[in-house]
């Protein structure tokens, strides 16, 4: 199916993409590129002079005009190179500063900036390899020409990814940007759980048993293979129950997961075939871990709560985000159901995955706001208003969950506000989020 791409699926692609997130996160990769790509336009240059077919029909460039554009490029690219760097790690310092250090990836990811660097520095590179040549007269005619037509393409990319990247940076790594930056990353997963809440395998209708296989690394889930599994599966005649999903963190003592076989023990083969399966790392990744990007978010209002901030308006701007965000994967999750597209796409049968859980999702989306916004009637007046709100999109499995929290923050605004009004308005919110007809009084 066209979506599954985006979901935990495994296979080579989805361990590709995986690595190509992980690079994208270095910022040496997009600019060594660059870098090998102005080589070979110098050797192109040189290899136009074998060409016969443009043999004394080219316009003929002067010396000292190619030596001065090359020297005056080679001598601009390298300072205004320095100059991006340190703008961009500016820009890295105010997003972990002002937001929190876990949306650093997403910064660093950011491909305009690295572009921008990247043609910085492969145009130096250009230039200098290519007036190298062009002094030792490497180049006849045409080469020349060549050279002078590169030059000019280069110089012109240069001023436009400049003048993209100004507009970029003066954004980089400020509060909302880095906040969008999250919001759409995390769009993307929650779309995903909820077109395929089990990642395509089959949902456990009993309680799981069988052997446990346990991680060779203690750490966070950044991957599951579920293809592999399911090869692994079909292979020893077993059924793989999965215990850990993607962000959550393993020791050696924790089942990965339990495997239902009728052997009487598990080989070294299978085992190891399972833990590999499992990417375990040291930190948590936004690409198939949307409790990560909850988390995350719940960090920069809790940050922006903070006496020394004291920016409440930046923390009701993250609950409507999520508010936004829970929306959308409830919706999608209710209309992949009721169309039959989840049965639909179960392609591993012997592999199977719990759903997302939506109590920990809200658990990291509104517990520390709950608790760090107590004492401000406008921040737990939004949040009562959200779980209004949720509530009212009549998700099944959503409502127990919101009804919890609604009461948890409750709790935490009558030990936290003193004005008496305050309290009634925030208790009156609650019981109204509360409401076991809220959907029927609302929509009648």
């Amino acid at each position: 199916m066209q979506n599954q791409e985006s979901v935990s699926l495994g296979g080579m692609g989805n361990k590709v993409r995986f690595a190509l997130n992980r690079l994208g996160e270095r910022l040496w990769v997009k600019p060594l590129f660059s870098c090998v790509l102005s080589l070979f336009a110098v050797i192109a240059a040189g290899l136009a002079d074998q060409l016969v077919i443009f043999d004394n029909k080219l316009p003929h460039i002067s010396f000292q005009s190619l030596e001065t554009l090359l020297s005056v490029m080679a001598a601009s690219m390298l300072v205004i190179a320095t100059f991006a760097v340190g703008a961009m790690l500016s820009a890295f310092t105010s997003a972990s500063d002002a937001a929190t250090p876990r949306t650093l990836s997403l910064v660093i990811a950011d491909d305009v900036s690295q572009n921008a660097l990247s043609t910085f520095i492969g145009a130096f590179i250009f230039s200098i390899v290519g007036l190298v040549a062009h002094l030792n007269t490497l180049f006849e005619q045409q080469g020349t020409f060549v050279l002078f037509v590169l030059t000019l393409v280069v110089f012109a990319i240069v001023i436009l990814s400049f003048v993209r990247w100004v507009d970029r940076i003066a954004r980089l790594g400020r509060l909302g940007e880095t906040i969008g930056k999250v919001e759409n990353v995390l769009n993307n997963v929650l779309q995903s759980y909820a077109r395929f809440p089990t990642l395509c395998t089959k949902q456990p209708d009993e309680e799981p048993t069988g052997t446990p296989v346990f991680s060779e690394h203690v750490g966070y889930v950044q991957q599951l293979d579920v293809k592999q599994l399911q090869e692994l599966a079909e292979k020893n005649n077993c059924r793989i129950f999965v215990r850990a999903l993607p962000g959550e963190f393993i020791s050696l003592a924790e089942p990965l997961v339990l495997v239902d076989t009728s052997e009487a023990a598990l080989d070294e083969q299978l085992t190891s075939g399972i833990a590999q399966a499992f990417r375990v790392g040291r930190s948590r990744t936004f690409d198939e871990d949307p409790r990560f990007g909850m988390v995350v978010l719940s960090e920069i209002a809790s940050r922006a709560l903070s006496p020394a901030v004291n920016d409440p308006g930046t923390a009701i701007d993250i609950i409507r985000t999520m508010v936004r965000l829970i929306s959308k994967w409830a919706i999608t999750q209710q209309r992949s159901a009721e169309d039959g597209s989840q049965e639909q796409a179960v392609m591993y049968d012997r592999v199977f995955v719990p759903e997302l859980s939506v109590r920990a999702l809200l658990d990291d989306a509104f517990s520390a706001i709950a608790r760090d916004g107590a004492g401000l009637r406008e921040v737990t007046a939004c949040l009562q208003e959200s779980f209004i709100s949720l509530r009212l999109l009549g998700h099944e499995a959503l409502d127990p969950a919101v009804i919890y929290h609604s009461e948890y923050a409750l709790g935490y605004a009558l030990s936290s506000l003193c004005q008496q009004g305050d309290l009634d308005h925030i208790r009156s919110l609650s019981e109204q989020a509360q409401a076991k007809d809220l959907r029927s009084s609302v929509v009648s």
